[in-house]
């Protein structure tokens, strides 16, 4: 789809990820908060991971009676150094603008994330042109 993802060191603790999809963000929210979905994009064949199980504890908070769901926030446990992460979606003209912003306790921490790439330019891109996919499949839904 070639739709293009910013990665941005927003300060010496955070990172920033934007990213537009063709999609309405509950579709999008839904790809991010039912497993069998997130299993399917987050860790694309180049990771050389692959998911053995996936369970998420997705809670929603409504505002209001029509309101999508336009948040999600989780404390990664992969160590002591891991971020808090806080993915906004924002819907317009039924496009969703998602803005990823990782929070990270130390700037070592920081710098050793972008050093493994697994927040880099490169891994993020990958993972929401898979993300791309899944959400092509819902909408023929």
């Amino acid at each position: 789809m070639n739709i293009p993802t910013t990665v941005e060191r927003a300060s010496e603790l955070e990172l920033v990820v934007t990213r537009t999809f063709d999609a309405p963000a509950a579709l999008v929210f839904e790809a991010w908060a039912r497993p069998e979905l997130l299993k399917q994009w987050w860790a694309p064949p180049s990771f050389g991971i692959s998911f053995v199980s996936c369970e998420a504890d997705v809670r929603t908070v409504v505002t209001g009676p029509s309101a999508p769901p336009s948040r999600i926030v989780w404390t990664n446990e992969e160590g002591a150094d891991g971020p808090v992460t806080t993915v906004r979606l924002e819907e317009k003209d039924g496009r969703t603008v998602l803005v990823l912003q990782e929070l990270y306790p130390s700037k070592k921490a920081l710098d050793e994330a972008i050093a493994l790439e697994c927040t880099g330019t490169t891994g993020a891109g990958e993972q929401f042109e898979a993300l791309d996919s899944v959400l092509v499949t819902l909408l023929k839904a």
